[in-house]
């Protein structure tokens, strides 16, 4: 078996006005990803994607490039079961056959961001390729499961004090959530602004419910203190991307008087970033997400890390279908994965992108049983957004 055709597309959908949110990202009007398909020489087909913005809208012309032209060549004509060894020539570029000689990694200068996304393209995809091509769930490749169905959290909450607690009782009642999780940050101007919007949420939901914050990492290191004191009598289940992924020190001083559980890792690439947050004693829990942190291959790496530091792992899978479904194989066989995010913004990249509906019970989330990733795409509706780069 070997890799036939590589071809990708930014894949942009529009969002219906009444279903549009404000926030630090400005009004959200499309889910764009870059969506990749790999075929195989005797017709198997694998899907991925890759992400160069953590929010659902993005700018995805020059990473659907450097698939389609500098990425994708390197892949035809080599065995797509090679998964770690493609991830490691796609890391170490011009070296990569120096590097594995040698036994250690000597990448290519460029090796962050749009060429770390690429690799996380190839990566999800090429598993989902070996699943089929053995007729097995990505989950029993990666070691088996620990559950057949695993608690998700409904991530959301954008509404002002006025109306947050209603917004994010209604995602109670649309999947029957333990947890859920709201926006704070820049999008409010002062930290007293989004502390006030926290208490009217936990006023709303009442003790029995998980509530988790996300700052998307607009807070200064000054700000986020004052904020979690404003909040400390909330009980928070933790507090997200506080500070920019630049400021580990920053992160790891908040980290070290905060009350409050502080998680972050959305905006980080290979496993390498999440040893510093590791060391430095940064984080309590771990969001790597598929489409950027580099596939499935390496969360899995960073699950690794979390259990050997005693960290929790909760992967950012505000996503399309390929990452989303990603992320749950990886956390049906990470044995620190303990929660999976549910997007209850519009997200067309997961409903209407695959034929499967994806849905939450009980506040559960179901682990795939088909084949690969376990999902089929909706070829008309990805030729109907799709893009050439």
């Amino acid at each position: 078996m070997r890799i036939k055709t590589v071809q990708a597309w930014w894949v942009r959908i529009p969002i219906e006005a009444p279903r549009q949110h404000r926030s630090d990202f400005g009004q959200v009007t499309t889910f764009d990803a870059a969506i990749l398909r790999i075929e195989t020489d005797d017709g198997l087909v694998g899907w991925g994607e890759g992400k160069n913005a953590a929010g659902s809208a993005g700018s995805y012309g020059a990473l659907v490039h450097m698939l389609n032209h500098e990425v994708g060549p390197q892949l035809i004509g080599r065995d797509p079961a090679d998964i770690a060894v493609i991830w490691e020539m796609l890391y170490n570029g011009s070296r990569h056959q120096m590097a594995a000689a040698q036994g250690h990694a000597m990448p290519q200068l460029a090796r962050r961001g749009l060429s770390v996304a690429a690799i996380s393209a190839v990566d999800i995809a090429l598993w989902d390729i070996l699943g089929k091509s053995l007729g097995q769930p990505v989950w029993r490749l990666l070691g088996g499961r620990k559950a057949d169905r695993l608690p998700a959290y409904a991530s959301g909450g954008w509404a002002d004090a006025a109306g947050v607690g209603e917004q994010l009782v209604s995602y109670i009642d649309k999947g029957g959530f333990r947890a859920v999780k709201m926006r704070v940050g820049a999008m409010d101007g002062a930290a007293h602004i989004s502390a006030a919007r926290v208490k009217a949420a936990r006023q709303a939901l009442g003790p029995a419910v998980d509530l988790m914050v996300d700052a998307h990492g607009t807070y200064t290191v000054a700000e986020a203190k004052r904020f979690i004191h404003l909040v400390a009598d909330q009980d928070l289940a933790w507090f997200e991307e506080p500070v920019i992924a630049d400021d580990k020190p920053g992160l790891a001083e908040l980290r070290a008087g905060s009350p409050v559980p502080i998680a972050t890792g959305e905006s980080e690439a290979t496993r390498y970033a999440f040893r510093d947050l590791a060391v430095m004693k940064a984080a309590d829990i771990f969001q790597p997400d598929p489409g950027f942190c580099g596939g499935i291959t390496e969360a899995m790496r960073i699950g690794t890390l979390a259990s050997a530091f005693n960290l929790r792992f909760a992967p950012h899978l505000w996503a399309g279908a390929p990452c989303f479904f990603a992320g749950l194989h990886v956390c049906a066989a990470s044995p620190s994965a303990f929660i999976v995010e549910y997007s209850l913004g519009a997200n067309p990249m997961i409903h209407d992108l695959v034929e499967e509906t994806v849905e939450a019970k009980d506040g559960m989330i179901a682990i795939p049983e088909s084949p690969g990733l376990g999902f089929t795409v909706s070829e008309r509706f990805l030729e109907a957004h799709a893009q050439r780069c």
